[in-house]
């Protein structure tokens, strides 16, 4: 029996873990105490890190897809020379961006493919890149880019010694924290309230934060940014305003926000004028405070706007990069520093089909489908997936899943046959997360607290099986050598080098020539992780602005105004659906384990009983909801956590379980798809898909 250090790399909290292993089997998972970010915290998805290396419905070698739609094995060999000879043949007569791409969330949660996964987009040279960006994130980085000269240059709230916590449609109870990586924030939140602070919350559903939050407020969906752009109106018309020097177009945004007053935002978001007068007043007269947006807010048509407005909150209070505010994290491995992630751009291209453009060098996933469907010139006939199950988790997934059969050639690098994979014809699985070394390098760019560490694979590499990060080497190569029009032999060399460097090596080197002057041995030698301190002031030294300026009134966010200004007041009656999260959800995945799923239900459709009595619905009854672009049958349940006019689905559910051979054998989880009901036509004008504030109909099922 032996024990060995760990991580839990499934959410953003990266958890250090306590391994206790007999006979090659793990006994025990627990929390580690001497971890110096997570704290000895852990939360019950950790468990799930030994259901997926156990699980007998995970693919360990390759699979092809035959004629008769059944699944055969095939050597690596084979199976990378068909890849790489498919996507090839489909460049070379139709044109690089005939060939797509889609990244789904779990490729930041690898070592392996941070480092060689973007290499297989970059060998390709196509346009059609996506990823789970524009089903989540997007708005806070295009304003990170444009406010701060770098799309990942995206504070996060002190909270270990902020004495005023605002919150904006995030839920860190359940999530653990999202673009602010946060563990153990039920402790967080104790100790703040311990020192004398406060936690307030905006949001449509009485969630587990509302529950431990000082304050909570409800706020109609798709309308919070009424209720931010209200709040820098009290900042300037009361004289509370305190931006630093560095910051840029102070005037310019206080004309913008002039006409968005408390009382209009009334009328719209169903907040008093006095309560978003009273929190504006509070928070800027706090003697340190931190402003907090997220999912909820970056999911709706007005994300970005919602992003900008909560970064112009801590930089208009002077709570910008101070101790418990919103700070700037200075890790290891310094991606921003060190120019090994793009700085972000938009709108250099847009979609071929609806003209909509590109952020970071990616198009909306929304219009994937589009692409596939429409035929002409540039028309996306050949796609590589990359552990993301789109059909599952973006706006109108039947869509997208009809569009998949009409592909010339699928690849997925995947281990589970899921709603997305099941259309490859090749699929390629990984090892586990268990059996390849780990280090975070982009969840230690947003935590908390400035920490280092490393964590070797539990499990020794089974004989034949291949990490993803080589998966990713020998695709990106063989497509290249096998395309007519080959890059220049320089170019080739160098991103020969690049993708033969292990990822353990990359991640030496940049450690060694880092700031921190650390080394892969120091982390070594102490797997529990190194303490680098709390989060200090950086500013303007670390911003990228060409000025290094904050700019506070980007020109493409004082033009979105116009279109919030539009914004009609809900009628009585009206209802719209947000999505909901879970401690024991990750998203779309992680539902084929079992001790993840077992309990009480939880994928009813949530409702006020005021909306249900309105519509002569009875609790527990099936009922039908229905959008623009489809309907879904589920379970309806009351509560009062739910405000008035807003119904919530969870987000990931209804689909296969167990992936037994094919997934038309495959036991169905309970609950349906959000994404069948959310529309691809909403979007932020980030390009970001608006999943909060779709309308719907709810009625009795037939």
């Amino acid at each position: 029996m032996r024990k060995q250090l760990g991580v839990c790399n499934l959410c953003e909290a990266i958890c250090g873990l306590e391994y206790t292993i007999d006979a090659g089997r793990i006994v025990s998972v627990r929390g580690n105490p001497d971890d110096p970010l997570s704290r000895g915290h852990i939360c019950p998805k950790a468990v799930a890190l030994q259901d997926i290396y156990d699980d007998p419905d995970r693919l360990r070698n390759p699979v092809r897809r035959t004629s008769q739609g059944e699944w055969e094995p095939i050597s690596w060999k084979e199976a990378l020379k068909l890849a790489a000879t498919k996507l090839a043949d489909v460049q070379n007569n139709h044109g690089n961006d005939a060939v797509a791409v889609y990244l789904g969330n779990p490729n930041v949660h690898s070592l392996g493919a941070m480092t060689h996964g973007t290499q297989v987009a970059s060998a390709l040279r196509t346009k059609n890149t996506y990823s789970a960006t524009s089903v989540d994130q997007l708005p806070h980085q295009l304003v990170s880019h444009l406010m701060y000269g770098h799309q990942l240059l995206i504070p996060v709230p002190d909270v270990d010694r902020t004495d005023f916590l605002l919150v904006f449609g995030a839920n860190p109870m359940a999530s653990n924290g999202s673009l602010m990586t946060v563990p153990d924030f039920p402790k967080r939140v104790r100790e703040l309230k311990a020192r004398g602070g406060k936690i307030v919350l905006f949001d449509p559903r009485r969630t587990e934060t509302a529950k431990v939050a000082t304050e909570h407020h409800f706020v109609r969906p798709g309308t919070d940014a009424f209720v931010l752009l209200a709040m820098l109106n009290v900042l300037f018309t009361e004289g509370l305003t305190t931006p630093p020097l560095h910051a840029e177009g102070v005037d310019a945004l206080r004309a913008a926000v002039d006409g968005f007053t408390p009382d209009k935002a009334a009328e719209i978001t169903g907040v008093s004028a006095d309560v978003i007068r009273c929190v504006a007043r509070e928070f800027a007269e706090s003697g340190a405070a931190a402003a907090y947006g997220r999912i909820g807010v970056s999911t709706q048509a007005f994300g970005t706007i919602c992003a900008w407005a909560v970064q112009c909150l801590n930089i208009l209070t002077g709570n910008l990069d101070r101790a418990g505010g919103a700070m700037f994290t200075e890790p290891a491995i310094d991606l921003i520093e060190r120019g090994l992630l793009s700085r972000g751009h938009f709108d250099k291209w847009r979609s071929r089909v609806r003209g909509l453009p590109e952020a970071g060098g990616e198009l909306p996933v929304s219009t994937l489908a589009d692409e596939i469907l429409t035929p002409g010139d540039g028309q996306v006939r050949a796609l590589v997936t990359i552990a993301g199950n789109p059909v599952l988790s973006t706006p109108d997934g039947k869509r997208l899943g009809d569009a998949l059969k009409s592909l010339d050639f699928m690849v997925a690098v995947d281990y589970y046959i899921n709603e997305t994979t099941q259309h490859a014809d090749l699929i390629l699985p990984p090892t586990s997360a268990l059996e390849r070394n780990h280090y975070d390098l982009v969840f230690h760019l947003l935590a908390v607290r400035n920490t280092a560490r490393f964590t070797p694979a539990l499990f020794p590499k089974p004989q034949g099986a291949r990490d993803d990060w080589e998966i990713f080497r020998d695709l990106a190569l063989g497509v290249i050598h096998r395309r007519k029009r080959k890059p220049t032999l320089a170019k080739r060399l160098t991103m020969e080098v690049r993708l033969r460097l292990s990822p353990t090596l990359t991640v030496d080197g940049l450690l060694r020539t880092g700031q921190r002057k650390l080394s892969l041995k120091q982390l070594k030698a102490h797997p529990e992780g190194i303490d680098l301190g709390p989060l200090r002031p950086v500013l303007p030294g670390r911003l990228r602005t060409k000025d290094k300026r904050i700019q506070l009134a980007p020109q493409l966010l004082l033009d979105d105004l116009h279109r919030l200004a539009e914004v009609p007041v809900a009628s009585e009656g009206d209802l719209v659906l947000i999505g909901r999260r879970h401690q024991r959800d990750c998203n779309s995945w992680m539902h084929n384990t079992e001790r993840l799923t077992k309990g009480r239900p939880r994928h009813q459709l949530l409702i006020n009983p005021q909306d249900l009595a309105a519509r002569n619905l009875i609790d527990g009854e099936s009922v039908t909801v229905t959008s623009r672009v489809g309907e879904v049958t589920v379970e309806v349940q009351a509560t009062d956590d739910m405000m008035p006019g807003v119904v919530s689905l969870p987000h990931g559910y209804g689909h296969a379980a167990k992936n037994v051979n094919h997934l038309n054998n495959a036991e169905k989880l309970p609950g349906v798809s959000i994404n069948d009901l959310t529309d691809p036509e909403l979007l932020d004008v980030s390009g970001n898909a608006a999943f909060s504030g779709v309308p719907v109909r709810v009625t009795a099922a037939q």
